[in-house]
């Protein structure tokens, strides 16, 4: 039976929070990958790139597995009624709920992290507990049918690791040498814990307005959850 595979799509969505574990999940034998959002309109992302939604939430099928993508349209996203409604739906039954990067808030907003071990971007790990998430610094983390990926790039670490879920790693492994996936960067700037001390401030500074107003969703997400 077809496997279907539905990702997330919304205005200011990080397209390789999409697109890299889109690229995985979708060179697996027998699947259906679907991009969804309430209408059928092009939508851009938060680098420029124009996305199409292929399914509505009306007509999307039962899905196997949900992913929700981060990205800078991530705090309206969190307040959405109709999209977390959406997103509830359809983590009920699916066999696996997942985010990368800040999707990670979307689902916790919707109340899905509750209890449950997850990550997210390490700019905004702090605001993971407001949600009721236990925060685990990583880049993939599992509990039970809830699998999160850290920072945009580690879409691709957890789409891997779900491609050996959902089949074996044998099939894991090949779809990892077909996209010749070797990383060796040519810095050691990837995380808080090897980039220079200038570089981590720089970054922080860069993310400190976001953090702020993400914090503030989040207090109302969570004082939410609280009334629930």
């Amino acid at each position: 039976m077809t496997l279907q595979i539905g990702f997330l799509l919304f205005p200011q969505v990080q397209q390789l929070d999409l697109t890299g574990p889109y690229d995985v999940l979708a060179s697996l034998p027998d699947v259906k990958v679907h991009l969804i959002w309430k209408d059928l309109m092009p939508i851009t992302a938060s680098t420029g790139l124009m996305l199409k939604p292929t399914v509505t939430f009306d007509d999307c099928p039962a899905l196997d597995v949900i992913c929700v993508p981060g990205g800078s349209g991530v705090g309206p996203l969190m307040e959405d009624e109709q999209t977390l409604a959406f997103i509830k739906a359809q983590a009920a039954n699916a066999r696996y709920v997942t985010s990368v990067c800040t999707g990670a808030l979307v689902l916790g907003a919707a109340g899905l992290l509750q209890g449950k071990r997850a990550t997210t971007h390490w700019a905004y790990h702090e605001l993971l507990a407001p949600l009721r998430a236990i925060a685990v610094k990583d880049r993939v983390v599992r509990d039970g049918n809830l699998l999160t990926g850290g920072g945009i790039t580690a879409g691709i670490d957890f789409a891997l690791t779900l491609a050996a879920e959902l089949f074996d790693r044998d099939t894991a492994e090949l779809v990892q040498l077909q996209l010749e996936y070797a990383p060796a960067p040519p810095f050691q700037a990837g995380s808080p814990e090897t980039a220079p001390a200038r570089v981590l401030e720089e970054a922080r500074a860069r993310a400190a307005a976001s953090l702020q107003l993400r914090a503030q969703i989040t207090e109302r997400a969570a004082a939410k959850l609280d009334r629930q």
